[in-house]
């Protein structure tokens, strides 16, 4: 390896402050820029995607450049009047320490290859399970985001459903096996389907439990579908904790008693953003029984505001869980005492992140009240904006704001479904335009909506009402050109 071919090992300490120089002045930048980019595709793979360089660059020079060509395809989804999906923000604390992850850059799937990775895990998965009230003896993995924590404990429940009819799925597969029935929600996030997918369990050959106006799951229809399942059969009861349009929560405590009369039935609970509601008394109550369920996925980069990815899965059971994820042995691996944790037997990953790290300091940062205080404060603008949009003439609410989501519909002259439709769809693309704020559409039982998500860390008062004027200018645009 000659001088010319070898990686640079000069100082790292200038290009790594002129990052931070170039991450810090966005940051600062995220409450006034423009929350929207101007989606020139072609600008950016011409700026982004030349050939590679025969030689090598400088590395300030590359940084830079790249801080330079990105920034025009770069969204403010950091920023406080992000209302498109739920996506927080990054908690500076969470931030830095995910700058460290990086630097330090450690594997965390074996205690011998990062034991602080894994006690900072252990850490992190304690002070979640007391935070949302789920049983001691849980366990937990970090996975990537909310699909992977669904994934995981999913798989947990297809071991735990078959071991009891003595089929061992890790070593046998699905060929032969008891055919296991899902139940689902109507309006069950699409991750949860793609987590069946995955698992072979099939996204579609579900039981399809229909739900009531607010996106919640009839237990009348729950327990007529479940009248239809053979007693005994291996049984998994897939509820949702935050309706990913109106946030509603099914009836959890309701549901998963009536699951408990299925001997070795598995609850599992879709707690995205919304299991973060048990940090709080006022939406606490959203979640009563949760507790009784036997597995949960949760995602800290909505509500707790770290950077991604974050997913988290806990599990009632930690034999099923274990079992289920439990990476099968390689001679070359240190595998880690009892008194010692590798992360590797919780989640589907060998390489993988240290996410314990930011999670960690964004709840040793925040403490339990500053969690309280983020859920409480998010819940307020979501109601807040609700309020002063509802106060305009010709704008619907379609949904109980019992959380951090708000549906919104535009009336018209005449009233026309289809008329309507569109009116709404072109305001959101005026909001869009406009970039004070960015929101997003859905169709929400038939109808087009506007949906705001309120998850960021620094949205407060102030944003609440950027959003609502933004939102009746951009109405105020589309009636004058019906004009």
């Amino acid at each position: 390896m000659t001088d010319e071919t070898r990686v640079n090992r000069d100082d790292p300490a200038p290009l790594l402050r002129r990052a931070a120089e170039l991450a810090t002045a966005f940051l600062r930048s995220l409450p006034e820029r423009p929350v929207r980019v101007d989606e020139d595709i072609a600008g950016l793979r011409a700026a982004l995607c030349g050939p590679l360089p025969e030689q090598g660059e400088d590395p300030i020079t590359v940084i830079e450049a790249l801080a330079r060509d990105a920034e025009p395809g770069i969204v403010a989804t950091a920023g406080p009047r992000y209302f498109g999906f739920v996506i927080g923000g990054g908690i500076p604390a969470a931030v830095a320490a995910d700058w460290l992850t990086s630097a330090w850059d450690q594997n965390a799937a074996l205690y011998v290859a990062g034991p602080a990775a894994s006690v900072v895990e252990e850490a992190v998965g304690a002070w979640l399970i007391d935070l949302f009230g789920l049983p001691q003896a849980s366990s937990y993995g970090l996975v990537t985001g909310g699909q992977m924590a669904n994934f995981t404990c999913l798989a947990a429940a297809r071991h735990a459903v078959l071991a009891r009819d003595g089929w061992n799925v890790e070593s046998d597969g699905l060929f032969g096996a008891p055919q296991i029935e899902v139940v689902i929600s109507a309006e069950a996030h699409a991750t949860l389907h793609a987590a069946l997918q995955y698992l072979g369990l099939g996204r579609d050959r579900v039981h399809v439990v229909a739900t009531d106006p607010q996106g919640r799951m009839r237990s009348d229809a729950f327990s007529a579908e479940l009248a239809g399942i053979p007693r005994g059969a291996p049984l998994i009861v897939c509820l949702q904790a935050g309706n990913a349009d109106s946030g509603a929560f099914d009836p959890l405590a309701e549901i998963i008693e009536h699951t408990r009369r299925r001997p070795g039935a598995w609850v599992h609970v879709d707690g995205a953003f919304g299991l973060w509601a048990r940090a709080s008394p006022q939406t606490a109550p959203l979640l009563e029984g949760v507790e009784r369920a036997d597995s949960w996925a949760t995602d800290a980069h909505k509500w707790l505001n770290v950077p991604y990815d974050s997913g988290i899965a806990f599990v009632a059971q930690p034999a099923a869980h274990a079992a289920a994820l439990s990476l099968p042995r390689a001679a070359y691996l240190h595998y880690a005492t009892t008194a010692r944790r590798d992360e590797v037997d919780w989640v589907p990953e060998l390489s993988r992140r240290a996410r314990g790290f930011a999670i960690y300091a964004a709840l040793r940062t925040l403490g339990r009240a500053g969690v309280r205080a983020m859920v409480e404060r998010a819940c307020f603008v979501a109601r807040r904006i609700a309020a002063g949009l509802a106060a305009a003439p010709d704008v619907e609410i379609l949904n109980d704001v019992v959380l951090n989501q708000v549906l919104v519909r535009f009336k018209v002259p005449g009233g026309e479904a289809a008329a309507a439709d569109a009116f709404t769809r072109g305001v959101i693309r005026g909001v869009q335009e406009e970039g004070t704020i960015w929101l997003a559409g859905t169709t929400w039982h038939d109808m087009a909506a506007m949906r705001i998500s309120v998850s960021n860390w620094g949205t407060g008062r102030e944003e609440a009402d950027l959003a609502v004027d933004a939102i009746l200018r951009a109405a105020g645009r589309a009636r004058a050109a019906l004009s």
